[in-house]
């Protein structure tokens, strides 16, 4: 392994008693940690790997040992600049200056992970592989109706990437339907809802399911969809933690107050949950990439502060999800020009975001009311 090199200014001969501290100091630090020199004026240190505060404490003592000049002690500096050096890894107490960012290579990778089986639950699953283009006649558009019933019009593998968020009382009326339908006919239709859309999915496509446990029924509707797609061969990607920052729920509206016979535990957040189909790997066009690096290095953090959407009342939406949710969905899991699908479209905010950012969509609602509300802001937005 290669040394860092430091130099230090002597500013002038150095005598008995500076050869005798290099000496002395080689005996306190192995030479493959860090080995000090003297050459043509100049103090060099080669170093790889020390703890600085032992450093500090050989040099201040060795220093005062030898009755070494304060002001103009080139030892001093050399510790001063290597304590100066803001870039290194740890190893236990010491600071490593080499090799600290190089890159862990695994070896026989790709044999080790055929050995323990990545995405094992995935590994035999029969989708097809060739990819079909969105018939024009869906594409770019919003649909009222049954989700189930209008994907099944779709060819297989023809979607790049469903972007949803189910509600909890789909295909039927809001204003005249509560929800207290029983649960195993809503999973039921959702199931279906969702299988269709796996097959509509091309190969190499994304489903991100944007959903929150119905906690007042206790009912953990995120692990029981993401048990759905592993069920069916999906690849699970990633959990992403949408932190909503919502903190204005009452400490008392259920459960036990001051008490663990019942605790009612309050979530401030959703989740995104991410599958893949057939392969981790989505190919696309170098220029059709329109995340930048900052977006990226922010978004890969899998906790997403964003706020709610504040303009439900508006659009007389119970449950809209704000455009930027969208947005870092879009630019992460997918390319410009690509199909993005959302069968419960609601009001457009997916098929909005989509179409400002380059993607083409479908977005599919069975609401009248929502589906002319989603074609208005989908269509009659200027970018």
């Amino acid at each position: 392994m290669q040394s860092k090199l430091i130099e230090v200014d002597a500013k002038k001969d150095f005598g008995d008693k500076e050869f005798r501290f290099i000496t002395e100091f080689r005996h306190k630090f192995p030479a493959d940690e860090i080995n000090i020199d003297y050459r043509s004026k100049k103090l060099i240190a080669h170093l790889k790997v020390v703890d600085v505060t032992e450093l500090r404490k050989a040099i201040t003592s060795l220093s005062q040992k030898h009755h070494l000049d304060k002001q103009n002690n080139p030892f001093e500096g050399l510790v001063h600049k290597i304590e100066g050096i803001k870039s290194y890894g740890l190893k236990g107490q010491k600071r490593l200056f080499v090799g600290y960012n190089k890159e862990r290579k695994v070896k026989n990778r790709k044999k080790k992970e055929q050995k323990r089986g990545i995405h094992f639950y995935a590994a035999d699953n029969n989708f097809k592989k060739e990819n079909n283009s969105l018939p024009e006649c869906f594409s770019d558009k919003i649909i009222c109706g049954d989700s189930e019933e209008v994907l099944r019009k779709l060819p297989d593998n023809c979607i790049d990437m469903v972007f949803t968020s189910p509600p909890y009382n789909f295909g039927l009326d809001y204003t005249s339907t509560d929800d207290d339908h029983i649960w195993e006919n809503y999973f039921n239709k959702l199931f279906a809802i969702l299988e269709q859309c796996i097959r509509v999915t091309k190969f190499s496509g994304r489903i991100i399911i944007n959903i929150q446990p119905l906690f007042s029924d206790y009912i953990p509707s995120h692990h029981l969809i993401s048990n759905f797609f592993i069920k069916k061969k999906m690849i699970w990607k990633a959990e992403i933690l949408w932190e909503k920052n919502n903190y204005n729920c009452k400490y008392t509206a259920w459960g036990s107050w001051k008490s663990p016979s019942n605790p009612y535990l309050k979530y401030t957040w959703e989740f995104l949950e991410v599958f893949v189909k057939g392969t981790l790997k989505k190919c696309g066009r170098k220029d059709d990439i329109d995340i930048n690096s900052d977006e990226f290095k922010k978004w890969v953090t899998a906790k997403w502060s964003i706020a709610p959407e504040r303009n439900m009342k508006e659009y007389d939406h119970p449950a809209m999800f704000p455009e930027e949710l969208v947005e870092r969905a879009l630019k992460l899991f997918s390319f410009q020009n690509d199909v993005i699908l959302d069968p419960f479209n609601g009001v457009g905010t997916t098929t909005l975001v989509a179409r400002k950012f380059g993607r083409h969509f479908l977005g599919i609602d069975i609401s009248e009311k929502y589906s002319h509300i989603a074609e208005q802001r989908t269509f009659s937005t200027l970018f």
